[in-house]
């Protein structure tokens, strides 16, 4: 009797300890200092007590890694409708010891603006999703709850001459992006995102709502490329939007290993930087069945590899065909490789949307997988035998729905101080990003692929910028290593990833 005294004692113990150590966060406080300071909340506050609670916190999680039964879930998810709301969540966050993870698209590769390992509290930004174009000033004021294809698309309904330099996805958030260092084919004409940026109105920790004059240059400085979330909540960016002209000219030529695709990228990694800025030449290399969307034999050695080479002029196809016959002959583009389009037709174009349908730019619905992205930067050019042992991790089965991206500086990058934003890579060759992509079926093998990433990252060490190795901030990985996921992180501690530049990614 007295043995089963003691162990039931000790059950019980047992059970108190453990009821006290994954007892919910009580989050009444939150509640009762932000009804204090807001009125009428309920349409903008959804706890786990809602229905819709889940449908929220969802919607816009695209990496299927970070929507497991297991992962952290917020206290609460507020999406508030006026800037005047957030200063309130700023604060009583603040004073309850709750981190504020801020969504802009959901487009997070790590889950970082919705996923925490403490109590925290997710800010949507969802309804700041518009964005209002002055096309005789040629500027633009966007929320950073907008997508690029809403962006986009009110650009094009006001002028067919005017562009922004930024990604390619439609569905991206342009808070995220354009803080993070976001690029895309405008880059060598006119920079990337943030160079284009010309004020912004930010909520800081002490609720202030400040624009470029009342933040302060140094502040503004940080949040065009070092990471807005950092520094406070952004609302809107006011943004120079830029000249193109009202047709330009793309192609999309691939070629095969036996069509020597090595040896064409192993030359254009010494000409592409070095192009006219209006012509910007990248790479996605990969399966042929990945790339082109064409069935290829799927039997071992016999899987077809290659490389697709992506055009995007400034100008008509007859300059084009000239500056590459003049440059890179060797590539064999022709006429009929290339068409004639309004830059707004070229978003679609490279997003594989049907060209003529720009209404498709305003679906912010997207597709969930498992993904992987990891990111470096070229300084010199790789050797045909570094580039032939890329390859052979793509006859492995998790390279089936993978790609590399190479993507050519130089140009108005090169032309920039790297001061001049808080973006170290500017003096790069090419950035090389690596994405990798499973579905739900393939879930139990996640290990597999991000082995399989990480084998692939470790193979490119000697051939990218490694002192230190360096990284896109929106591709950061955290499977390489945080900082304090709980608590504070001291200089000395975060030091461990470099100074200067490799503080900023």
């Amino acid at each position: 009797m007295k043995t089963l005294t003691i162990s039931a004692l000790v059950v019980l113990i047992l059970v108190l300890i453990l009821s006290y150590l994954f007892q919910p966060y009580d989050d009444e406080d939150f509640f009762e200092c932000l009804s204090g300071k807001l009125h009428n909340i309920s349409n903008i506050v959804y706890t786990p007590r809602n229905s819709s609670f889940s449908s929220v916190l969802l919607t816009t999680a695209w990496n299927l890694r970070y929507t497991t039964p297991s992962t952290p879930k917020p206290q609460v998810i507020i999406t508030p409708e006026h800037e005047s709301q957030i200063p309130p969540v700023i604060l009583c966050a603040r004073d309850n010891d709750m981190e504020i993870r801020i969504r802009s698209g959901g487009h997070d590769m790590e889950g970082g603006s919705f996923v925490s390992e403490v109590p925290f509290v997710i800010l949507d930004m969802i309804n700041f999703s518009q964005a209002t174009v002055d096309a005789e000033a040629k500027t633009a004021w966007v929320g950073t709850g907008a997508t690029l294809g809403i962006l986009y698309y009110s650009i094009a309904e006001k002028s067919p001459t005017l562009a922004f330099p930024a990604g390619f996805c439609p569905t991206v958030g342009v808070g995220g992006h354009i803080s993070g260092g976001g690029y895309g084919t405008l880059l060598r004409k006119y920079g990337f995102a943030a160079d284009n940026v010309i004020d912004a109105r930010i909520v800081d920790v002490n609720g202030r709502i400040l624009d470029r004059k009342s933040m302060g240059e140094d502040l503004f400085w940080a949040i065009k490329g070092g990471g807005g979330a950092s520094f406070g909540v952004i609302v809107s960016f006011k943004l120079q939007l830029v000249d193109v002209p009202e047709k330009l000219t793309v192609f999309n030529i691939h070629r095969t290993l036996q069509q020597n695709a090595t040896q064409l990228i192993h030359r254009w990694q010494y000409i592409a930087p070095k192009f006219e800025k209006d012509l910007h030449l990248y790479i996605n290399a990969g399966r042929t069945s990945y790339l082109t969307g064409e069935n290829s034999s799927q039997d071992g050695r016999n899987i077809s590899l290659g490389a697709s080479f992506k055009a995007f002029y400034l100008g008509r196809v007859d300059r084009l065909l000239s500056l590459m016959q003049e440059s890179f002959p060797e590539l064999g583009v022709v006429r009929e490789d290339c068409i004639e389009m309004s830059w707004i037709q070229s978003v679609l174009y490279f997003f594989a949307f049907p060209i003529d349908s720009p209404e498709n730019l305003l679906n912010r619905t997207i597709t969930k997988t498992y993904v992987k992205f990891t990111s470096n930067y070229v300084q010199t050019p790789i050797p045909a035998n570094g580039i032939e042992g890329i390859w052979k991790f793509y006859y492995e089965k998790e390279g089936e729905n993978s790609e590399v991206i190479m993507f050519p500086y130089g140009g108005r990058m090169a032309e920039i101080p790297e001061s001049e934003t808080p973006y170290p890579h500017r003096n790069s060759l090419f950035s090389l990003s690596h994405e990798l992509f499973w579905n739900e079926e393939e879930a139990q093998n996640t290990d597999k692929y991000l082995s399989w990433s990480s084998r692939i990252y470790n193979y490119l060490t000697p051939y990218v910028e490694n002192s230190p190795r360096a990284s896109y901030y929106n591709y950061r990985d955290l499977d390489l290593g945080v900082n304090n996921p709980k608590g504070k992180t001291s200089y000395e501690q975060a030091s461990i990833w470099g100074t200067s530049r490799a503080f900023l990614l």
